[in-house]
């Protein structure tokens, strides 16, 4: 085939074209290039409807992940895209050192009214705007330790407790405090010195062990850490309720309340990743409502615009604010991004809490989460699911090759890959995590497209396991 014909949508198929246009030119994320185009297809995109990602050719596949856990209303939501046309009409961004300007303070404010709140607690109060969930997460941990040092106490707290099993994102700071060789070992020589903890993971449990308990056992865990570093940790940073890319592992809230309180008691802050927890993914709008207390620095990002554009913001409480404020620079928080508080994304921000409203999503969430939960059931019977486990709107389905905790499969099987392949044939976008596959879809799916959901589940279940044992 010539050069000129490689992108000739008359002689290539529509959705060939733009493949070998994209591998081209494009290095994808997360991705070893080496596994395109065969091993793993590219999914060609030619538009978003709710649930729906339609291709090139028109086929429809079912967008079970919400695109990577951002698109929480559906894809081409009306409200949220003309919210964005009729900014971008007025202004479409300026630099916020300096300057303001009212979609920034109106979700400011809006976000600052809904955030976890614990009586007796000095709310959050203040808002940082980042562009992403990475950059969120170094916005506070910076916040964190120059707290500290403003006050006077460096170079002794310096130190940044994280649950094992963590993840937090990719860029250094947020890399150095978690914990997931797959994305931490090569960068490891870059990485600042973390400690972690165990992880409060219900299928860590021991048999017979509640969930509760098996959360309890990690809180001791974290007190026994805490006391022999006594005056050096500045930060504890975790994952409310549900540890994503760590294979949507689940935990009691009773750790949040416990990290509460030994944070307190020593004196540490406590850093809430909500970027992929937040705004009802887990059956409260955050996560950290569900234990009944608050952090002290709050990050949000993913479905904070409801899918649509780059965005995130991170929480502080008014001591944090205060311990930045001096005649000195040097004492500022100098730490920006060239789009932070960008008026497209902070419109289209405010457009998603409206229809968080108007739909009473909450309330919808809770009925369609029962009905995810009717739909999973009857798939903990397959005999290599070794456990089928829900927060929310997220169920996740642990395979093994004997369908208990003792038995995981070899990598080399690759079990998850088998699964997303034969998913993705009958129309459904199913991305694994390792052996875990797990259904994250945006709110808005519907009887028919759950249905969908879980018969090709079983199917994908089938196919790749079949092959594996």
């Amino acid at each position: 085939m010539s050069d000129e014909s490689l992108h000739d949508p008359a002689i290539l198929s529509e959705g060939e074209h733009w493949r070998s246009r994209d591998l081209a030119v494009l290095w994808h994320p997360c991705t070893q290039m080496r596994e395109h185009p065969d091993t793993l297809p590219l999914l060609t995109v030619a538009r978003g409807d709710g649930a729906w990602l339609v291709g090139h050719d028109g086929r429809r596949t079912l967008d079970a992940v919400s695109s990577w856990w951002t698109n929480i209303h559906g894809h081409a939501e009306p409200r949220i895209a003309e919210a964005i046309a009729r900014q971008a009409r007025t202004l479409e961004h300026v630099i916020l050192a300096g300057a303001t300007h009212e979609t920034a303070i109106e979700l400011a404010e809006r976000l600052l009214a809904i955030a976890p709140r614990q009586p007796g607690r000095d709310p959050l109060a203040k808002v940082f705007y980042a562009d992403n969930g990475s950059a969120g997460v170094e916005v506070a941990l910076k916040m964190a330790f120059q707290w500290y040092r403003n006050r006077g106490d460096e170079p002794r707290r310096t130190k940044f407790v994280a649950l094992a099993n963590g993840y937090h994102g990719e860029t250094i700071g947020a890399l150095s405090v978690g914990d997931i060789p797959l994305y931490r070992r090569v960068y490891a020589p870059l990485l600042m010195e973390a400690m972690f903890t165990p992880s409060p993971d219900a299928w860590n449990a021991r048999p017979g062990q509640s969930d509760a308990d098996c959360a309890e056992e990690a809180a001791d865990a974290l007190a026994r850490l805490l006391d022999e570093h006594p005056g050096e940790v500045c930060a504890l940073i975790l994952e409310p309720r549900l540890q994503c890319a760590g294979g949507m592992r689940m935990h009691h809230p009773v750790y949040l309340k416990r990290a509460r309180e030994l944070c307190d008691v020593h004196g540490v802050f406590l850093i809430a990743d909500e970027i992929a927890t937040g705004f009802g993914r887990t059956g409260t709008m955050f996560a950290f409502e569900q234990a009944g207390v608050m952090p002290d620095l709050m990050c949000m990002s993913k479905g904070l615009t409801g899918g649509f554009l780059p965005l995130a913001a991170v929480l502080a409480t008014q001591s944090i604010y205060d311990g930045f404020l001096d005649d000195s620079r040097d004492r500022a928080f100098l730490h920006s991004h060239s789009y932070t508080g960008n008026p497209l994304a902070c419109a289209a921000a405010l457009a998603s809490l409206d229809i968080f409203e108007s739909d009473d999503i909450i309330a919808r969430n809770q009925v369609t989460a029962a009905k995810m939960a009717a739909a999973a059931a009857p798939l903990a019977d397959l005999p290599h699911v070794a456990q089928v486990r829900q927060a929310g709107m997220v169920v996740a389905f642990e395979l093994t090759r004997d369908g208990d905790r003792s038995t995981p499969f070899e990598a080399s099987d690759q079990v998850g890959l088998r699964a997303y392949r034969t998913a993705l044939d009958r129309g459904v976008l199913l991305r694994p995590l390792g052996d875990i596959l797990y259904w994250m879809p945006p709110y808005c799916i519907d009887d028919n497209q759950l249905e969908l959901l879980a018969d090709t589940t079983r199917a994908a279940i089938g196919a790749a396991t079949l092959k594996a044992v």
